[in-house]
């Protein structure tokens, strides 16, 4: 028993980190361009000549360098958002509900965007002329918005000559980081064209674990399902398309994302994002941190068009109520694990959430309180799990009598054993299915304490932020020590067994090595789960006693050492 009890946690461990590490990710076709399907928007705009037919524009080279670019302000009670009137870029978004974390930027409000942001950077794709409008002036009545409680709007426009220009109307609600966006190209004549609406080069570093903010980085597409594409996944000078259409797109960090979706009419018959070309752009790290990233959005024949935008941070209920999956922009865990993961994730989350809001509890006492509920919800199983492990030792004498008997006859063996587990009532199996029960649990808490906001900055005694490792590593010897305490009472009673002294030792040092470095919130749920255990571990250790006592088959006390005895 003990020896399957090992294997099923070496394999469910195996499960869990191999496959991510030896299975090749499944590569999607790019089908040829459609019209269910918009061109796909070209990551570095050429410089062609016009077919026959087409309407004649300007090339890039021929657009005026913008001599002067100002700075437009939206602020809210939860943003401060900047735009660029060269290019009507959104070049800042300050969000006034969450701090920084960086060192050097202590108490100042979390910038999410990179200062040379790309993001809503125009460009429009006419015939086989791709016209970039970037560094086009675009004007704004005024310089200041205020969103207040009625909302507020914001219009650009630019001409980029006499016939062609671009209207955009951006409106804001003083509760909500989405944006609507309407507008109209004019000019293009009846053939119409697409729009190519940038949204790179990435998030900025907001946080103090820099590795990980790069790590984090990526762009998310959602078609049938949610597709995460890390930015460590793009190679500079090699452009990856993501064919559409999309209902919606974005870039992530770890707690924030600037995101592009269709409208909720297009949206609801798959939407009409036309696709992604996306290209590393920096070649100093590793792991790249900026990507030149352009989506592509099909402009009717009266050059009308329409979407909508969020930038802002991943919480969960802002990200729901949008619909169409959005709320899977922050995927949890790996895409073949997530259909197990995500309801326990999101349900613990919740369950979080509602202890600080709703019973005015602390983050790091709500976590106190989860683990002591989880405990108590898992009780009768882990009740019945420990004396069917009684029920297997008291038949213990007699199944090494068959398995004596009976070893050079596999067959007879296997009877012999499932006729000996049926007269007494015992399944082999019944005690190790409860013990493994916590352990979805603790997976899905491990992405919740990686990715959801809401921890984020929560400090809990001495440890600032539960989101992150325990600065002083007290959290996790706590642990490791708690699940040595709950294993050495579990074996009070039962006769010496070197598999379960390895166990004693084994599990405790390889937790705590595992765990070192993970959040401090995960560590102090597992700790409470482990010390809220030891009571229900003390008892049955009592009743395994006491049965023993009664049956004459108490466990002779170990010799003394130095004794000779053996």
């Amino acid at each position: 028993m003990d020896r399957r009890f090992v294997l099923a946690i070496v394999l469910m461990m195996a499960v869990l980190i191999l496959p991510p590490i030896f299975l090749p990710k499944q590569k999607r076709p790019v089908p040829r361009p459609t019209a269910a399907a918009p061109a796909t928007a070209v990551a570095t705009p050429p410089s062609v000549d016009a077919g026959p037919g087409t309407t004649p524009t300007r090339l890039s080279a021929d657009l005026p360098e913008a001599v002067v670019e100002d700075s437009i302000e939206v602020s809210s009670p939860l943003y401060r958002y900047t735009f660029s009137t060269r290019g009507g870029r959104l070049v800042a978004a300050r969000l006034e509900n969450y701090q920084s974390m960086r060192p050097d930027e202590k108490g100042q409000t979390a910038q999410i965007l990179r200062p040379e942001s790309d993001f809503l950077t125009l460009a429009l794709l006419v015939g086989r002329d791709t016209i970039p409008l970037r560094n086009l002036t675009f004007t704004a009545p005024t310089r200041d918005v205020q969103v207040g409680a009625s909302g507020a709007s914001l219009e650009l426009s630019a001409a980029l000559d006499s016939v062609v220009g671009v209207d955009l109307r951006y409106t804001f609600v003083p509760t909500d980081y989405r944006i609507e966006v309407s507008g109209r190209v004019r000019g293009l004549g009846p053939t119409g064209g697409t729009l190519l609406i940038g949204i790179g080069p990435g998030l900025r570093n907001t946080e103090s674990d820099s590795v990980e903010h790069s790590r984090e980085l990526g762009v998310v597409t959602k078609d049938s399902r949610s597709n995460l594409t890390r930015f460590a996944e793009l190679k500079p000078g090699q452009s990856k398309v993501l064919a559409g259409p999309f209902e919606w797109v974005g870039v992530k960090s770890k707690y924030f994302v600037a995101a592009l979706l269709a409208p909720d009419s297009a949206r609801a018959v798959g939407g009409r994002i036309g696709g992604i070309q996306a290209m590393a752009t920096d070649r100093v790290r590793k792991t790249p941190e900026t990507a030149d990233l352009w989506a592509s959005l099909t402009i009717g024949s009266d050059g009308t068009l329409g979407y909508s935008l969020y930038v802002g941070p991943m919480e969960y209920p802002r990200l729901k109520a949008i619909g169409y999956g959005f709320d899977d922009i922050n995927p949890y865990g790996w895409a073949w694990l997530r259909p197990v993961i995500r309801p326990v994730a999101v349900g613990a989350r919740w369950l979080l959430v509602w202890l600080h809001e709703q019973a005015g509890l602390a983050y790091g006492l709500g976590l106190v309180v989860f683990g002591v509920l989880i405990r108590l919800v898992l009780w009768p199983l882990n009740q019945r799990a420990m004396r069917a492990s009684m029920a297997m030792q008291a038949i213990q004498p007699t199944l090494k009598e068959i398995q004596e008997k009976y070893k050079n006859d596999p067959q007879r063996l296997q009877q012999e054993m499932f006729k000996l587990y049926k007269e007494n009532n015992v399944n082999p199996f019944s005690g190790c299915w409860p013990v493994l029960l916590p352990w979805p649990i603790l997976i899905a808490l491990f992405f919740v304490f990686q990715n959801s906001i809401e921890l984020r900055g929560q400090a809990f005694l001495w440890v600032p932020d539960l989101s992150r490792a325990d600065p002083w590593y007290i959290i996790p010897i706590v642990m490791a020590g708690s699940m040595f305490a709950v294993t050495k009472i579990g074996q009070i009673g039962l006769p010496a067994n070197p598999q379960m002294k390895m166990m004693l030792y084994f599990m405790p040092i390889m937790m705590l090595v595992l765990f070192l470095k993970f959040a401090a919130g995960l560590n102090l749920y597992y700790a409470v789960q482990n010390l809220a255990s030891i009571p229900q571990q003390w008892l049955v250790a009592k009743e395994r006693m006491k049965k023993a006592s009664l049956t004459g088959s108490v466990p002779p006390p170990a010799p003394p050492k130095g004794s000779g005895k053996k």
